[in-house]
Order: structure tokens, then sequence, then C-alpha cells
């Protein structure tokens, strides 16, 4: 199908006439790919808070390096995918990025049924995911092209605001999903779900420079069923055994001819946790109630294939392509050259975006692995799956509710304030002691803590819907190519975010030393936009389609003048 031809959505006739209705079909097309991409990106990060209750032996630092391989992948091919739309067109592009993404998702769902699967298989899996991030740098672009000025900030703020719904649904679906064998039997059998609470007051575990020095069972009823190894008088082992009133744990399966467990029947019973260090040395001992319960962990993959199928399918019938002028794919790094001080917009923009939507993303993919890392060793500790999808769901929605609002005042003014709400945000959560729990009931800090710093960034990333094609205004080709380039490294945040979580955690013990870090980029970021975009004289100010642009204050010769320096004619 033949591209388009002088695309004109300034021209209000053109727009009244023809433009309106496909620029909207186009939004509404690829919003719906758009859920279904974000929902692939951060399906790893619902899975892995599963993947030690079924019988994965990860450690913490290796299941936050899963949630944040995708982010990595996504990373990178957003910085291709900038690049795309220019030189391809919405119909090729967006048609064929959703099919593929088919391939993690089933490989996903099968390799979690197999124990045996190593971790560096899912790391490959993981970068694959991170395929439904690396097109958004293409949607974006898109919709960029099909709108007048006026309407972008509302049209994308829609867009992703909605787009962003993936992150949260995905949350909110696997849990319940993969609960029961809602894909039947083609999906494969269950896994064996083991859930244990401590049991209060039964052991009284005493330690000295990190070891168990003594275990002293408080609770008669235990005495017959667990027996301590001393040697030398140092503790070696802890052990359990079945009585009459204390019965151990055991799984109740059913199995094929070729040992494949087919039926889980749930079951109740007494377990005991020693922990070691790499000499061998006891840890900690916990006895726990724990009930050992069937799981289909592959429904929280397979269940996106028939709706990337459908995105597909109306991607290829629905969409159109536009004809752009085109430099060819170097050309699309004009954003990086030093006519019109582009060089240094672009690294400003770059800045403001990762504090937007790469604390988005970021926190997002690390919000459930957070929740069981901080809270989850407390009785009564949440389920993470139960809270996780909030905050994405809180970030979607105010995007796309508030793109609207910054056409009128501003992305810059918007940016200023949400920003300096996320700083409040960490300081609340670091000097609270929310990331340094000591109980349960501080729980309830974090997660209004966390929730806030969503809904900033969510805010804040509607903001910038609005901002940077007015700062690229004598170029609609590079401001959506900067809205492309930003969002390939913004979306490196779930990588960033997941990866300096699991060092500060290796290297201090806590969060705090990430959080503290994360601020102090958000002052830098804050300064970035006040000085360049908000101040009183800023260089390429906006203040909304009440107040004027920096572009609406040129004259028609000054605004020639740096069109036909972008083309690299004489100026």
């Amino acid at each position: 199908m033949a591209k388009i031809q002088n695309w004109k959505p300034e021209d209000p006739a053109f727009w009244r006439d023809q433009g309106s209705a496909l620029a909207w079909r186009t939004c509404g097309v690829t919003t719906f790919s758009l859920i279904f991409s974000f929902a692939t990106w951060f399906v790893m990060s619902a899975v892995v808070v599963r993947m030690p209750a079924i019988g994965f032996k990860f450690t913490t630092s290796e299941l936050f390096w899963l949630a944040a391989i995708p982010g990595l992948a996504s990373g990178i091919l957003r910085l291709i995918h900038s690049n795309f739309i220019p030189v391809l067109g919405t119909r090729a592009v967006i048609s064929v990025s959703t099919i593929i993404k088919v391939v993690p998702m089933l490989w996903l769902g099968y390799a979690v049924q197999d124990l045996n699967t190593p971790w560096s298989t899912f790391m490959i899996i993981g970068f694959l995911c991170g395929m439904g991030g690396g097109d958004f740098s293409s949607f974006m672009p898109s919709t960029s092209i099909f709108f007048p000025k006026r309407l972008q900030g509302t049209a994308m703020g829609i867009q992703a605001g909605l787009g962003n719904f993936g992150v949260s649904i995905v949350q909110f679906v696997a849990p319940w999903i993969i609960g029961l064998a809602a894909l039947g039997t083609v999906a494969g059998g269950p896994q064996v779900f083991t859930k244990g609470d401590p049991i209060k007051g039964a052991l009284v575990v005493t330690k000295e420079d990190k070891l168990v020095k003594d275990v002293v069972l408080a609770k008669p009823e235990y005495v017959s069923a667990i027996d301590i190894v001393r040697e030398n008088g140092v503790i070696k082992d802890v052990k359990l055994r079945d009585t009459d009133t204390v019965k151990v744990i055991k799984a109740d399966v059913v199995k094929d001819a070729n040992g494949v467990i087919t039926a889980v029947n749930p079951t109740k019973g007494v377990g005991l946790e020693v922990k070691r260090n790499e000499a061998g040395a006891v840890t900690d001992v916990t006895l726990r109630n724990v009930v050992k319960k069937p799981m289909w962990l592959q429904n929280a993959a397979f269940v996106w294939v028939p709706f990337l199928v459908l995105a597909t399918v109306l991607a290829a019938v629905f969409l159109r392509s536009l004809q752009m002028p085109s430099r060819g794919f170097m050309g699309q790094f004009e954003i990086l050259s030093s006519r019109n001080r582009a060089r240094v917009h672009t690294w400003n923009c770059t800045m403001t975006y990762i504090c937007s939507f790469g604390s988005f993303s970021g926190f997002s993919a690390a919000f459930p692995m957070l929740i069981k890392t901080l809270y989850g060793g407390f009785d009564g500790a949440p389920d993470p799956l139960q809270y996780a999808y909030i905050g994405p769901l809180l970030g979607g929605l105010v995007r796309m509710l508030t793109g609207g609002f910054f056409d009128k005042i501003g992305g810059s003014k918007g940016m200023q304030w949400t920003t300096i709400g996320q700083i409040g945000g960490v300081v609340f959560l670091v000097f609270g002691g929310y990331l340094t729990p000591t109980s349960i009931e501080q729980f309830s800090g974090f997660l209004w803590g966390m929730l806030w710093i969503f809904l900033m960034s969510g805010i804040n990333n509607a903001a910038t819907f609005r901002q940077y094609p007015i700062v690229f205004a004598y170029s609609p080709a590079k401001g959506a190519q900067m809205l492309g380039w930003t969002g390939a490294w913004a979306a490196f945040g779930p990588f960033v975010w997941n990866s300096l979580i699991a060092t500060s955690i290796e290297k201090t013990g806590t969060v705090n030393a990430f959080f503290i870090g994360t601020a102090v980029f958000y002052v830098y970021s804050l300064f970035i936009n006040w000085w360049y975009y908000t101040r009183n004289g800023a260089e390429r100010f906006d203040y909304g389609n009440a107040g004027g642009t920096w572009w609406d204050k040129l004259s028609d010769a000054e605004k020639e003048r740096m069109k036909r320096i972008d083309l690299g004619q004489a100026a």
C-alpha cells in the first residue's frame, strides 16, 4: 500500500476533511497494540516473584537481574526503532514488531514448566521480552507526525497513558491467571506452589556474628519433632520429622507415564527452613506453617499470545503510512549535531525523560521485587502482585488524563512541579525509614511513598510529550525523532533501576544508596528543565497554548532561518 503524500495536519481544512479521522484511527489501533507490547515487556517482573515458590533456586540478585534484562533490550531496540517510522512507515513497523513478540511469550511459558531451565536461558528470554518496550519509539513518533502541534500532547498522552496500562494489567492479571488452568491442558500441567508463614514463638534463635549460636524450642509440641544437631557445641543442622501432632509438609501430585505432573492436590503441614552461608554454616532457622497448591505460571506468558495476534491483524488492515522527508538512517542522528543547538537540547530532553519515564518504567519493573525483598521476611508479609500493579496503573492513568492540560499551560511547568514531587517522594521513603523496615506496620508508609512517586512520574511523563515537539518546533521530523530517541534511553530504566538496586543491596545491605542517588539525579533534571525551558527568558520556553512558546515569539524570518540551518542550507 502506497504511502500518503502531502500530509498537512496544521491546515485546518485538511485536518477537518481528511486528517482527523485517520489520525485518531491510527492512534486507536497503535494504542491497542502498545498495551500488549508493554504487557510482554513487563511480564518477567510478574513471573520472577513467583519463581522461587515453585522451586527455582535463584538468588535475590539473580531475580533482580531477570527483572532488569528486558530494560536493557528495550533501550537498545528503541534506539533502532526511533529511526524506523520516517523510513519504513507506520503500517509495516507496527505490524511486524507486534507479531514477533509471540516468540518470547511462548518460550517463557514453556521454560517456567521445567525447573532445570538455567538462569542464563531466562536471561535470553528476558532480553527478547524487551522487544515489547523497544517498539515504543516507533509508536510515539508515528503519533506525533499524524497530529497538529496543538493536539500532540493530548494524543500522545492518551496513547502512552493507555499503553502504560499494559504494565499494570500484566501485574494484575498474573496472580489471577496463574491460579487456574485457564488455558487447558494445551498450556501444560501445574507446578507445585509453596507458601509458608512463620510460626510465631515456636523457636527462639540466638545469633552471633551472623551465625546461629543456639536454637531453643519454645513450644512443647515441637520438642519431639525437631532435632538439633551439634558438633563441639556448634549447631550443624536442624531437622524436622513427623509426630502425632506435627505433620511435615509434603506435596501430593499426580504424574503421567513420563513423570510430568498433571495434577497437584493442595496440602498443609509444617516446614523447617535452614539457611546457610557459602561455607555451609547455619545462618538462620525458621519454622513455618506451609501450604502447597497448584499453580500454572506459564499462563502469565501464554495469555498475551492471542492479543498480540489480534493487534497484528488490526495494524495490517487499518494502519497507513505517511511519506516523510528522509535522509536515511544516518540522517536521523542529526539531532546530535550542533545545528540550532540540537545536541544541547537532545541531551537535556534525554535527561528529563529518564527522570520521568525512566523512573516510571524502572520502578514498575522493580516494585514487585522491592516489596518481596524489603517486607517479605515479616509475619503476614504482603503478596507483591497484590500491590505491584497499582503504581503503574496510577501512573498510566494520570499520564493519559493530563496530556490535554499541558497543551494549555505548557509542558515545562508541569515537568518542574512533578520533578519536585518525585524528589519529595524519595526523601519521604529514605528518611522515614521505610526502606529499612523493622516491622510489617511500615509497609503502608512504603506503599504510599512509592505510589506518590508513580503519580508524579506519570504526570511528568505526560508533560514531556507536550514539551519535546515544542523544543524542536522548527522540524516536525526532529520532534518525532526526539520522542523516539529519549524514549530509547529511558527504556533502560528497568535495567538500570533493577541492576543498581541489586548492587546497592549487595554492597550496603539496603536500597538506601540507590534511592539517594536517584534523588540527586532528580535534582539535576530539575535544574536543566528550569534553566532551559521554564524560567523567565528561558531559551526554549513553553507556557502552553495560552501563554505561548519560544517558537510563537519568533518572526517569520527567524523561523525560516532556523529551518534552513536545520536542512544544512545557508542561513
